[in-house]
């Protein structure tokens, strides 16, 4: 944060969101976060299929805990951005009800990357393991 960016309690605060915090009753709240992970379930998501924005942010949060508060603006925004980048593809289909509206799916690249996340997410679910098996051990 520069020096005149003030924590929303007053103090200066980290970049971003919190990891931790401390409650009423002084115990410590922990939310072990992913930055970023709405890419990888998004593409996760279109490789299952195409879906337009709305089925996109219904399906979320059974992937995305922390994503829950998914903006549907910024939902696009990411997906306008993967669009550029060659990442996913989007056509209009006017068959659904209501207004026409935009499908995205995955191209080539898109596939590639989803790869990529899968084993990078992979090296941090065994870092992540070897972890709390050190942990738990030491409880023990």
């Amino acid at each position: 944060m520069g020096p005149g960016h003030r924590h929303p309690r007053g103090r200066p605060g980290p970049r971003g969101a919190r990891t931790r915090r401390q409650a009423a009753d002084g115990t410590w709240e922990v939310s072990a976060r992913i930055e970023r992970f709405i890419e990888p379930v998004l593409l996760l998501l279109l490789s299952e299929r195409p879906m337009h924005g709305y089925e996109l942010l219904e399906h979320v949060p059974g992937l995305a805990r922390e994503e829950r508060r998914v903006d549907l603006g910024n939902l696009y925004r990411l997906l306008r951005s993967l669009e550029e980048e060659g990442i996913v593809t989007s056509t209009w289909d006017e068959a659904l009800p209501g207004p026409a509206k935009r499908v995205y799916g995955l191209t080539d690249a898109g596939r590639d990357l989803l790869a990529r996340w899968a084993a990078a997410l992979g090296d941090a679910r065994e870092l992540l393991g070897a972890y709390i098996h050190r942990y738990e051990e030491g409880r023990g």
